[in-house]
């Protein structure tokens, strides 16, 4: 046996999926995380997962973990005492930003204080020029007094951020060696090192947010990977990136904000390898758990990466899997604003107390009380582990139906109306927004609460079909398995884009492809699993920002650099589509380039299976569920039990461990060959 496992941590669940190598066989598991310690949930739920399916320690060769630390140590300001080192005249730069308001029509909203306080930011005289030359020398005295300042303040950590040190990083350089050399119990992040790129806000916070994170994520990364050790020696620990690969626990201690989303991009990941197996290509992915729910598209079996996010306020220069996150999740609580009119979440129950229902002390309604009101959840979660009360849900819901003047039932209703125009607004913006229609996609959901979800939000934006995969509530923890080993380089090299620039392009391109190949080597990847992405930021000259191009994906050998006229082409291409229009005379610069170096991961074919397409499944029960108003006899599946070339009906509920999917009334449900549930949308 070689046992690949990966693990999730969400808000409310950490959820695990295990998959044989040689044999196939899928095994799931889900367990109540643990807020205050998320390594425990981790170590507990692997210990019974192991137990439960006969799982040998040696057997385990691969564990990958998404991780939320790094995302709630932000949102929380739970990070290290931090001091940044900077140029002399820029230590407000972090304070002053773009100036730009973070809500254009809230004249009250302020951005999020600095992380580093102004009286910890200290400046050292020294300057780079544009082109990358020395104008002012650093003197060793300057670093010295830099970093007395530093020891005095009692800095956990410390950002080294110089002007232009993206062009060339020898003054941070410096800086950091001494810093290691006088304070080696501080974490250092150098800009050069976190993201050496163009603009330099951007630049010095993802640094500073880097360090913020590094004595947090180093600790909880010492831990776990020692305590992983224990139960699987002989396993190789992968941590899931915000751009939707995995990095090693030594790389993910030395830069933590690259773990900032990754448990979404893992969702997205795992999207991607289920739409392969449906035959989607392009899908809007709907992942909805029990605090909030994301959504992403992915076009040609690919998630759209983006350059430029915020994470918990503070703009993040990173590649990352374009995901748009709103509270919409399960234990979204329903609750009256001051107009009077009623709002499902961004405030959630989360795992403790939880939806009312869960019987661990909550009282607010939310929308997993309001599903078990209609009927659409059963009693019981994660196969009969957690009993849900009705009564203490209907409780919840009832001083609301008091004030709106209705019945319980059509409360219920009207709260998971408004939890899905959150969800349809989010979808809006990663869809119609950037010029994609949804009626051309097929919407997936997953995660515990997507599917059950999921017919409302496509009607609402007349999709035609759904896929929900055969293990939703564990997709994130699936996408884990599957993915690749990434690492990504970046170069700043502002060139015209001309045939007479192309020997500069080669040469800036040059260290990063020999960094790839030092990586590959590191990481022990064989040849036939190398592959290498080439993209280039361009612009027309004069314009403030640049488009992604993306050229042909290579082996591990040397990138190509294509042709200049199909790069043109293919920028004209990108900026139609963007901005509606293209000028083929005007000028176009180059400003990054981005290679992204790709160890695949093992393939491990789906599990055979066989089905009798000509019968109907046998439903487990009937109950009553209500759909628009009105309550149905519906029959209950289970998803177990439902073999390829089946169809069904709806009205219908298809229960299993990590999930349950609603099926609208004349909706037609197709189980395929991967057993993926293929839902078409009646009309």
């Amino acid at each position: 046996m070689s046992w690949f496992i990966g693990v999730d941590v969400g808000g409310t669940f950490t959820d695990f999926y295990a998959v044989d190598r040689d044999s196939a066989q899928v095994v799931v598991h889900k367990t109540p995380s643990t807020p205050h310690n998320p390594a425990e949930a981790i170590l507990e739920g692997l210990d019974a997962l192991s137990k439960a399916n006969g799982i040998p320690a040696e057997a385990i060769t691969r564990l990958a973990h998404g991780t939320t630390v790094a995302t709630n140590a932000l949102i929380q300001r739970k990070g290290a005492a931090l001091a940044l080192i900077t140029t002399e005249g820029f230590r407000d730069l972090l304070e002053i930003g773009r100036q730009i308001r973070p809500k254009m029509y809230d004249l009250k909203a302020d951005a999020p204080p600095p992380l580093v306080p102004r009286k910890h930011r200290y400046e050292v005289r020294e300057r780079m020029m544009a082109d990358g030359t020395p104008r002012i020398a650093l003197e060793d005295d300057a670093i010295e007094a830099a970093i007395d300042q530093v020891e005095g303040s009692g800095a956990e950590a410390v950002a080294v951020c110089l002007l232009f040190a993206f062009l060339n990083p020898e003054h941070e350089q410096k800086i950091g060696k001494r810093l290691a050399e006088r304070l080696p119990n501080v974490a250092v992040s150098l800009s050069s090192a976190v993201q050496p790129e163009f603009r330099e806000y951007e630049r010095f916070s993802t640094a500073a947010l880097n360090a913020y994170l590094q004595p947090l994520i180093g600790r909880y990364m010492r831990h776990l990977g020692k305590e992983l050790e224990e139960r699987a020696p002989k396993a190789r620990l992968g941590i899931n990136q915000s751009s939707g690969g995995l990095m090693s626990v030594e790389r993910a201690a030395d830069f933590p904000v690259r773990t900032a989303l990754s448990g979404p991009a893992a969702g997205a990941v795992g999207a991607a390898h289920v739409a392969r197996l449906a035959g989607k290509p392009n899908v809007i992915t709907l992942d909805m758990g029990g605090t909030s729910a994301d959504v992403a598209l992915i076009r040609d079996f690919e998630a759209e990466i983006g350059f430029g996010r915020e994470v918990a306020g503070f703009p993040v220069r990173l590649p990352i899997v374009d995901v748009d996150t709103v509270g919409a999740g399960g234990g979204s609580i329903a609750w009256f604003d001051r107009d009077g009119l009623l709002k499902v979440g961004p405030a959630s129950a989360g795992a403790v107390p939880g939806p009312a229902c869960y019987r661990r002390g909550g009282t607010e309604a939310t929308v997993s009380d309001a599903n078990l009101v209609l009927g659409r959840l059963s009693g019981s979660l994660i196969g009969g582990a957690m009993t849900l009360d009705l009564d203490l849900a209907r409780q919840a819901i009832q001083p609301i139906a008091d004030t709106l003047g209705f019945s319980i039932e059509k409360t219920a209703e009207g709260i998971l109306g408004i939890v899905t125009a959150n969800m349809v607004r989010a979808i809006r913006t990663v869809s119609v927004e950037r010029g994609h229609d949804p009626r051309h996609f097929t919407l997936m959901p997953f995660g515990g609460a997507g599917a059950l979800h999921a017919g409302d939000v496509a009607r609402a934006l007349d999709m035609a079909e759904i896929v929900v995969p055969p293990a939703p509530g564990i997709l994130c923890a699936q996408g884990l398995v599957v993915s690749d080993l990434k690492e990504d380089f970046v170069a700043t090299a502002r060139l015209p884009l001309a045939e007479a620039s192309r020997a500069d392009i080669d040469a800036a391109i040059a260290p990063m492809a020999e960094a790839a190949r030092a990586w590959f080597e590191t990481e022990e990847i064989a040849p036939s699993r190398r592959r290498l992405r080439l993209a280039i930021d361009l612009r027309y000259v004069g314009q403030n920002f640049e488009l992604l191009v993306a050229t042909d994906e290579t082996d591990g050998s040397a990138p190509s650099l294509p042709d200049m006229e199909e790069l043109k082409r293919r920028f004209f291409a990108a900026h139609e589509k963007t901005y509606g229009h293209y000028t083929a005379d005007d000028p176009i610069e180059t400003v990054n380039l981005r290679l992204t170096a790709i160890g695949e991961a093992e393939r491990i074919p789906p599990p055979a299976v066989s089905g009798d397409g000509s019968k109907h499944p046998t439903p487990t029960a009937h109950r009553p569920v209500w759909f628009d108003g009105t309550e149905h006899d519906t029959p209950v599946y289970d998803r177990a039990t439902l073999a390829p070339g089946q169809q069904f009906k709806g009205p219908a509920i298809v229960d299993q461990l990590d999930a349950t999917t609603v099926v609208h009334p004349g909706d037609t449900v197709t189980v395929d060959a991967a057993l993926n549930l293929i839902i078409e949308v009646s009309r």
